[in-house]
């Protein structure tokens, strides 16, 4: 697996807490394995290189040692309002979060409680349940990097189902998250940005590196064959990132969310369309709102 910079786990562990909210897929599991979870080490690779939208930066192991924070290819992110985000967004809904971990603020926070169905970013909570319940940790990250579904529901059915997302709610306060309607559905699952942003700062304060580094290794395709590089992966091209997507349709909606971890900021966008707005259009909605966030 390729690993994370050690400047970017400096951005990751060490900055103070800052951000930005835009409101804008079943069997048994193989053996449990125990959870790897250690220090970061502090690699003697330094700044990243842009690379094309078609290929993912190089990826090193996460540093918690080193004071220096990523560098960032484009400007920094500034406080962004609703109406500039809607006229980017359209016919569609999006609510939106920029955290700043240095400052432990939001620098732009967008209806940020606006509830969306979660699609795949609800596998941040499978992952979570699995590893803590002694899953096996290299199918949990495939899960994540590929956005596999079909481990997903192995892993929603052998780890508890609904009572995964109500487990991590009432553990991490996640005020406007619910499980699916339909216990089988855990893509319906219930979301908020605001809620988002706290699963990342507990991943992030307590050094879910086995996570962390799946989310870092996401594959341009997913398991489905969708591209799931729109919203932060193209918009922050040349920086160090680690994100997790969503995207699903049509129960009656289209929705595509981007959510992430870019140097010392957390950044988290969803979108809702109507069935019409296809997934290209959306997804190129997503990445100039996340542009936009980020300063681009």
């Amino acid at each position: 697996m390729r690993k994370l910079s050690g400047i970017f786990l400096v951005g990751l562990c060490l900055g103070a807490v800052g951000a930005v909210v835009v409101t804008a897929r079943h069997s048994s599991a193989a053996a449990p394995q125990p959870i790897a979870v250690t220090e970061f080490v502090t690699p003697t690779s330094a700044t990243p290189t842009p690379t094309p939208t078609s290929t993912p930066a190089a990826k090193t192991e996460l540093s918690a040692s080193s004071a220096t924070p990523a560098p960032a290819a484009k400007g920094e992110p500034a406080k962004v309002n609703a109406a500039a985000l809607g006229k980017i967004v359209g016919d569609g809904e999006v609510s939106a979060v920029v955290f700043d971990r240095e400052r432990g603020a939001a620098i732009t926070s967008v209806r940020a409680d606006r509830a969306y169905t979660s699609a795949s970013l609800v596998k941040l909570l499978i992952a979570l349940s699995a590893l803590e319940q002694g899953g096996p940790v290299a199918d949990v990250q495939r899960m994540l990097s590929r956005s596999d579904d079909d481990l997903a529901s192995r892993f929603w059915t052998a780890y508890g189902g609904p009572s995964i997302v109500t487990h991590w709610a009432t553990k991490l306060g996640l005020t406007g998250t619910r499980p699916p309607e339909e216990p089988g559905r855990w893509g319906d699952t219930r979301i908020t940005a605001s809620d988002i942003v706290r699963i990342y700062q507990y991943l992030l304060d307590h050094k879910s590196i086995a996570i962390l580094n799946a989310l870092h290794d996401a594959t341009e395709r997913g398991a489905d064959g969708f591209r799931q590089y729109f919203g932060i992966p193209d918009a922050a091209a040349g920086q160090q990132w680690a994100v997790k997507q969503g995207w699903s349709c049509c129960r009656p909606t289209r929705m595509l969310h981007t959510s992430g971890v870019v140097g010392h900021y957390i950044v988290v966008v969803l979108t809702e369309y109507p069935a019409t707005v296809d997934y290209a259009t959306g997804s190129r909605r997503v990445t100039e709102l996340v542009s936009t966030l980020l300063g681009g």
